[in-house]
């Protein structure tokens, strides 16, 4: 499971890089500057769950909680961010985006979730005195 968690990690955080690039230098003058604060929201938060699938490869878990946090998190970050940046580009789409707008909200929770069960396996754990 760690070599998932770090193979995720590394291509979100790669493709982070390279969605965020695009976003700054490809879209700036096709999209108006709220869409680039939303595009820039879910390239943030795809970083931030990048780095969270990483740093969950190196914490002393069990193989089914780095799973249910590597379901959630994957999830978690295609749907949101995913839809995000469907969001912040669909005047340049074909595809109405606004129709599976809900799938933002999907996603948000499933990051939050992965984040809970992170807090619940914390708080189970035996701290060394």
């Amino acid at each position: 499971m760690n070599k998932r968690l770090l193979l995720a990690g590394a291509i979100f955080g790669c493709s982070g890089v390279l969605i965020g690039a695009f976003g700054a230098h490809g879209l700036e003058k096709l999209i108006d500057i709220d869409a680039q604060a939303t595009f820039e929201t879910g390239v943030r938060y795809q970083m931030y769950h990048a780095l969270l699938l990483l740093l969950v490869s190196t914490f002393a878990l069990s193989e089914k909680t780095k799973k249910t946090i590597f379901i959630l998190g994957v999830s978690g970050v295609i749907l949101f961010s995913g839809s995000i940046y469907g969001l912040a580009t669909n005047e340049l789409t074909g595809f109405d985006f606004k129709k599976i707008a809900m799938l933002t909200p999907l996603g948000g929770t499933l990051l939050i979730a992965a984040w809970a069960v992170l807090v619940v396996q914390f708080f189970k754990m035996k701290v060394e005195k």
